[in-house]
């Protein structure tokens, strides 16, 4: 898609907001954003902090327009949307957007914000059904080229230090109980007795508050004997490789705001086991592009784990299936062409004497 004359003489620019210090899955999506805009044609920045790596930065390819007529400023969190709507007060032009990926009933404070702003986009239908207004269902979409099929699995193993002969299951994420943890904990301790060639890898920060939760799984797996086959590995500034290095990846959350980890894994060819929580079940298709289990329950995880584990032609077939899948519905070129389409619906909307519509 490019900007047409008509859509350039609007002078769109198009601002992300990240007051985050800390790099999150939202911070990840923004920044997967920025080169699938631009190559676009569109002018568009990070507001605060940008990526310590990766392909994202704020030399913007297309030029910067100071002086552009129409400011997009879309927000992911309720500070970044606050400030858009002052920024609006200031620079009536300003356009105020909203990403709303939360699976539950929103405070009064957020659900007046976004009453206010201009747009609300839901990251899924599951989302949307929480917002009290109308919104636009744009789910993330995933760097297909970024996250692509390795041509070795074993080679990339071994890059990384792990045992290229062994099978690996990977969980990515921080450690906590609202991302499963203990649940994958429980399910390969299960499993791993009778099937020596699979090892795991956990790979996600530890916060502070979260410190003894991790040493008591670290204790769950030396009790089993297991500490030489499931792998803490901690933060990793960049996981990529490694949810590509691994055979099946699991992403057994209680809870979700969205979760990009399953589609960069199916984008990777590596098939994917996801609990029902968060965007999950619309992303993951039973039994053709993933397997989804139970939320909450080891011990429905565990059977998916079998069932995974003992078919290599499923996990072959699950791989290709979710390639496809994240093709089709889930690059980010195609998120990123239906928020231009958002953006500038609302640059001509604002065109007639940029009067910010009553509310």
């Amino acid at each position: 898609m490019k900007i047409t004359p008509q859509d350039r003489a609007i002078a769109l620019k198009v601002l992300y907001p990240n007051f985050k210090l800390v790099q999150t899955g939202v911070s990840s999506t923004i920044f997967a954003l920025l080169p699938a805009l631009r190559a676009m044609g569109v002018d568009v920045s990070i507001v605060g902090v940008g990526p310590r790596h990766g392909e994202a930065r704020n030399d913007n390819k297309a030029g910067n327009r100071p002086d552009a007529r129409v400011v997009v400023w879309h927000a992911r969190r309720n500070i970044e949307m606050l400030a858009g709507l002052l920024l609006r007060t200031l620079r009536p032009s300003t356009r105020v957007v909203f990403t709303s990926a939360a699976q539950r009933k929103h405070t009064r404070y957020t659900d007046f914000l976004m009453s206010k702003v201009d747009a609300v986009v839901a990251t899924s239908g599951k989302s949307a059904s929480f917002v009290d207004r109308e919104s636009r269902i744009i789910p993330h979409g995933v760097n297909t080229a970024r996250f692509s099929p390795v041509d070795s699995r074993s080679e990339l193993k071994q890059q990384l230090g792990l045992d290229p002969g062994a099978s690996y299951v990977g969980v990515f994420g921080a450690v906590r109980p609202s991302k499963g943890t203990d649940l994958f904990i429980d399910a390969m301790i299960a499993n791993a007795g009778e099937r020596p060639e699979w090892k795991a890898l956990i790979v996600g920060n530890v916060v502070p508050a979260q410190r003894r939760y991790a040493e008591e799984l670290q204790q769950r797996v030396a009790a089993a004997s297991l500490s030489d086959r499931i792998t803490f590995l901690g933060h990793v500034a960049d996981a990529r490789d490694y949810i590509r290095a691994v055979d099946i990846c699991v992403a057994p959350s209680r809870n979700e705001g969205f979760g990009l980890t399953p589609l960069e894994a199916m984008s990777s060819g590596v098939p994917v086991i996801a609990s029902s929580a968060g965007s999950y079940a619309e992303t993951v298709v039973d039994g053709q592009s993933g397997l989804l289990f139970e939320t909450g329950s080891s011990a429905s995880l565990a059977q998916a784990l079998v069932r995974l584990m003992d078919d290599d032609q499923l996990r072959m077939a699950l791989g290709k299936s979710g390639r496809e899948r994240v093709l089709a519905s889930f690059s980010v070129e195609r998120e990123a062409a239906a928020l231009l389409d958002l953006y500038r619906g609302l640059a001509r909307d604002s065109l007639p004497g940029l009067v910010r519509p009553r509310r």
